[in-house]
């Protein structure tokens, strides 16, 4: 039988209220209180279903928890040691308790702890007994923390450090708590677990800043500070392509290269580790943002990209029918004069010059400079000369300048070999080449070994009298530069190049496999110190500790790069580094991709579509 509740208006107004007699007021209490019950309750939405305590562990849920905090630390902390832990994949709330300790009470203890110290050394001494560098150790470090205190440079606190740990069962528990516990273990800093006491390390982490678990310890200002939470490794910045995945904690590396003191930018990384796939990838991005980029391509490994993008590809070799005369002349720039251009143009061709002939006396570099003023000299080009109407002159010029020099018959000699013998017409003709496409690749891969430090540097020699000419926001990669670092004049004018690019709006990337050669020279050393980027990618153990001496590895960024697999690394720049894991799109993955069964599968595919056309139409 269901009861009929009667229902009436119940008067609010406190004159109202006090009319009401015993039994109404209860029955309003009474429906009062029904009503509450039937509301829901923010705790009631948030809270679990259930909780259970047990000796080592809670569980909250379906989740299983457990907290653990820390008991000791070393003498020494360094900047950034809780990093580790805070970047784990692993769901973590963390908790630290910072309570300041009275100086005068501290400054008490450390007086007696001083005393004891003492009186441990003292009575060491009486015995005859050797000497401890413990407590020796233990006095300089009181004594200087009561120096410290006193003069207020120093404070001290009581600090607390709680960590709970959750998993979704117990094997994934004891898994984390041992792989954290290890870490710890690995900085000399003890962890306890919260045993019978889980119920209130979860309480402790829990938003509440309630320290249910009250485990401190004295710790003064300095390491103190180095427990900083926020030092999670980030290179974001609002402007700039994408390089890569974080790997520390997963967040986007954004960055413009140009925003840098400079946009110059360094790549080394064994073969097959993917460091051409990581600039071919740079490449793209920046295209996108209007970027013109030029390259040396010493093994046809951006043919790709560049018809991809329907850039130039322009093949340098014997047989082809692009030429680059080395004595062109570039064109001048404000307050720039001609006498000027003449000479920088002849320091450059002397050090070309040293390339193609090998080592020469003082006195035939005395000649080469005389003969190379004459060949210009020669086709009318002097400092009071237009050079919007001159033509420049080639190398069968200067050789016959120098068949006719006193002294200088075996230079002619030599140079012959680039006017009449196996190289002739590479580098002897009028320039044919023109930077006009967004991308331009030069092919280097079809030359000899010996031509090829000379085509490079005729190239960035070419390359970079556009680059002064014509204000521009340009990137110039040469891939495989340690060929031109095997020659001293060749490395130098590299150096030069690198040097001077900001000036001119450009970013130089420079690609090398083999670290040694590169950076056992001085001017490696110096193209890798002005360049404010620097990508670091799997090496091998033989060069790894050069790289760790040159860009100062820690032991853990050394091993990384031992066991980084393919397109991991550490990307630098400027101040900052961070690991990085390079990632690309599928589109993008088959316009740079640069493994032999990718490009062998998108042959196919091209032919397979071809036939496909052709047998439509």
């Amino acid at each position: 039988m269901v009861e009929k509740l009667e229902t009436k208006q119940v008067p609010i107004g406190k004159k109202d209220l006090e009319s009401l007699t015993l039994e109404e007021r209860e029955a309003i209490l009474k429906a009062e209180e029904i009503y509450r019950k039937g509301l829901v309750s923010v705790q009631d939405i948030i809270a679990p279903s259930a909780l259970k305590i047990n000796p080592d562990h809670i569980i909250i849920g379906t989740k299983y928890a457990r907290t653990i905090y820390l008991v000791t630390y070393p003498r020494y902390l360094m900047t950034g040691w809780f990093a580790p832990i805070i970047n784990l994949n692993v769901a973590l709330d963390i908790a630290l308790f910072i309570e300041p300790m009275s100086s005068e009470t501290v400054l008490k203890t450390l007086r007696s702890k001083a005393a004891q110290v003492q009186a441990g050394i003292a009575g060491n001494i009486e015995k005859g007994m050797v000497r401890d560098p413990i407590l020796d150790a233990a006095l300089k470090d009181v004594e200087t923390l009561r120096d410290k205190l006193t003069a207020g440079t120093e404070r001290f606190f009581h600090f607390g450090l709680y960590i709970t740990i959750y998993a979704k069962n117990t094997e994934e528990l004891e898994k984390t708590t041992t792989e954290i516990e290890t870490m710890f273990g690995h900085k000399l800093i003890m962890s306890r677990r919260a045993v019978f006491q889980g119920e209130q390390g979860f309480n402790s982490t829990l938003p509440f800043g309630m320290d249910d678990l009250g485990i401190t310890l004295p710790m003064n200002t300095g390491p103190l500070s180095t427990s900083f939470p926020f030092v999670s490794s980030e290179l974001t910045s609002d402007k700039g392509i994408l390089y890569g995945i974080n790997r520390h904690n997963n967040s986007l590396i954004l960055f413009d290269r140009f925003s840098l003191p400079n946009a110059n930018s360094v790549v080394f990384a064994t073969s097959g580790a993917g460091k051409s796939y990581a600039v071919k990838l740079e490449v793209l991005r920046s295209m996108m943002f209007g970027t013109d980029v030029i390259i040396v391509d010493p093994e046809n490994e951006y043919q790709h990209l560049s018809e991809a993008v329907g850039g130039t590809f322009l093949k340098i070799s014997l047989g082809a029918n692009y030429i680059i005369n080395p004595f062109d002349l570039p064109k001048p720039v404000a307050g720039e004069s001609t006498e000027d251009i003449i000479r920088s143009a002849v320091i450059s061709l002397k050090g070309l010059m040293k390339v193609i002939l090998g080592r020469m006396t003082k006195e035939e570099e005395a000649l080469v400079d005389k003969a190379l003023l004459e060949t210009y000299a020669a086709r009318d080009i002097t400092p009071e000369s237009d050079l919007a109407k001159i033509t420049p002159p080639t190398m069968e010029d200067f050789e016959s300048i120098l068949s006719g020099m006193e002294g200088a018959e075996d230079l002619a000699l030599r140079i012959q070999k680039y006017t009449k013998g196996t190289f002739a017409g590479l580098f002897n003709k009028p320039t044919n080449v023109e930077l006009k496409q967004q991308l331009v690749v030069f092919s280097i891969r079809d030359l000899e070994d010996e031509l090829r430090p000379v085509a490079m540097y005729i190239i960035l020699n070419y390359i970079w009298n556009i680059v002064r000419s014509e204000l521009k926001k340009r990137i110039l990669v040469v891939d495989e530069a340690w060929w031109m670092m095997q020659y001293e004049d060749s490395a130098r004018f590299l150096f030069g190049l690198v040097k001077r690019a900001r000036k001119y709006y450009l970013g130089v990337t420079v690609i090398s496999q083999d670290v040694n050669d590169f950076l056992t020279s001085d001017m490696g050393k110096a193209v890798v110190t002005n360049s404010a980027m620097q990508i670091l990618l799997r090496q091998s153990p033989a060069a790894i500790d050069l790289l760790r001496k040159t860009f100062y590895l820690t032991e853990e960024e050394k091993y990384l790069l031992l066991e980084s697999n393919v397109g991991e690394g550490i990307f630098f720049a400027g101040a900052k580094h961070v690991a990085i894991k390079i990632v690309a799109s599928y589109s993008e993955d088959q316009i740079i991709t640069t493994d032999p069964r990718q490009l062998l599968e998108i042959e196919k595919a091209k032919e397979e579509f071809a036939e496909a056309e052709k047998q439509a139409g």
